[in-house]
């Protein structure tokens, strides 16, 4: 399964983008702000420019398994392989102050909000669990 971002609106509080499954546009989506980090950046250079918690991940391409979130109460994706960023999850959430640098989904945008979420949460779930099941890798890029 190939998940994509396309990054397309940046706010002082958040940025939005368009959220793709398999090369079709699946939903929205919003993160914490771009900070113009990059999959190239080393450790140090990212910890220069991050604001923990209100960052977006540097660009690039992860690996996406299945983790049991304590905050989530539930098994939910999580991102992994980013420099300097840890428990990057995708999951249910609204606005900017329901996002420490995790991929929320949603199905309208606006500034700083993508919603409702709940529904299509799930509705991505059963198909990243899905895949998982049939021992499919799943990768997200971020553009």
């Amino acid at each position: 399964m190939n998940l994509l971002v396309n990054r397309t609106t940046r706010t002082a509080n958040s940025t939005i983008g368009q959220f793709s499954v398999n090369g079709a546009v699946f939903c929205h989506c919003l993160e914490p702000t771009d900070r113009g980090l990059t999959s190239d950046m080393d450790a140090g250079q990212v910890a220069a420019i991050k604001i923990p918690d209100k960052t977006c991940i540097p660009t690039g391409v992860y690996n996406v398994t299945s983790y049991y979130s304590n905050k989530n109460g539930r098994n939910v994706p999580l991102i992994n392989g980013i420099t300097g960023f840890q428990y990057v999850e995708i999951h249910q959430g609204n606005y900017p102050k329901d996002t420490d640098g995790c991929l929320l989904l949603g199905v309208n945008q606006d500034a700083d909000y993508v919603g409702p979420s709940d529904d299509i949460v799930n509705q991505f779930y059963t198909l990243f669990f899905g895949a998982l099941d049939n021992e499919e890798t799943v990768t997200i890029t971020y553009e």
